[in-house]
């Protein structure tokens, strides 16, 4: 009877919180199975340095984003790239930095790779120290056999890719500013956004004080509240890849199923010649 007790107390400790309809995606800082996690660091080697979880690997991130829209970041790419790091398809990995945008785009990265089992530190390095947890100084070297990875092309939109789903009726959502949004403030030639895009900022999605992500009843209702239908497929857009790949990843903590980064977003979109645009300026 003791035995069963203990059994049961111990299985319910183990399964996910109940909250998140995708609770697998985020670890908290006090979670103590976090030193089972593969751990990385995507902060700048400085700070890397002065600091970090003890364990962490620090991942130089920016030659991914460039191998991704070179349109080069394919099985070859990854295989050097992760094997380089640590990274397998047999240990989970935890993302962690300074800037949610980042610790996003390097797990959505890490997907669009292959790996099949990614999450994020919620609340980032901020709230790993703000509860006082160990740090250490010395670098953590880690290596893994190349594995052939087989990158998921269905979480990235292109031009193309968009332009079909504008006629298809999927939903859109924007993750810049509202001046970004209306076309008040241009940062590239043309000033909007996609027409018939959803507004939601990166930023609505975290609590401003800890830089976690909302709790889950409050996320939910963001997103239906702003009409998302988290059983559609949905694309997400910025100006570069960073701020959709916060929304990508919460619309998918909140459940969706099928969300693509339009990772080249406003960068391209505001600059080709043959995109339509809606603008709501003042």
């Amino acid at each position: 009877m003791m035995a069963t007790m203990i059994l049961a107390v111990h299985l319910a400790a183990a399964e996910p919180p109940a909250n998140y309809p995708a609770p697998n995606l985020l670890v908290d800082p006090t979670d103590p199975k976090l030193k089972d996690f593969h751990l990385l660091d995507v902060r700048a080697a400085a700070k890397y340095a002065a600091g970090h979880v003890p364990g962490a690997v620090r991942a130089d991130t920016a030659p991914w984003s460039k191998a991704v829209l070179a349109n080069t970041a394919d099985a070859a790419f990854w295989k050097a790239e992760l094997a380089a790091i640590g990274v397998t398809p047999k240990k989970p990995t935890v993302v962690y930095a300074d800037d949610a945008r980042d610790a996003a785009r390097t797990w959505w990265m890490l997907k669009y790779a292959g790996v099949p089992d990614v999450r994020i530190l919620n609340g980032g390095w901020k709230a790993y120290t703000a509860a006082q947890l160990p740090t250490e100084k010395v670098e953590t070297v880690a290596k893994a056999p190349p594995h052939d990875w087989k990158p998921d092309t269905a979480r990235l939109a292109d031009k193309k890719h968009v332009l079909e789903q504008l006629k298809a009726g999927s939903a859109c959502v924007d993750a810049r500013t509202t001046g970004e949004f209306t076309g008040e403030k241009a940062l590239a030639k043309k000033g909007g956004h996609i027409p018939g895009a959803t507004h939601l900022e990166w930023v609505e999605l975290l609590d401003p004080k800890t830089d976690k992500f909302l709790p889950p009843a409050d996320l939910v209702k963001l997103v239906k509240d702003r009409k998302i239908d988290l059983d559609k497929p949905a694309v997400t857009y910025c100006q570069g890849g960073g701020r959709a790949a916060v929304v990508a990843f919460g619309l998918e903590l909140a459940g969706a199923k099928t969300v693509r980064n339009y990772y080249p977003s406003w960068g391209e979109w505001g600059n080709a010649a043959d995109t339509p645009v809606e603008s709501k300026k003042k």
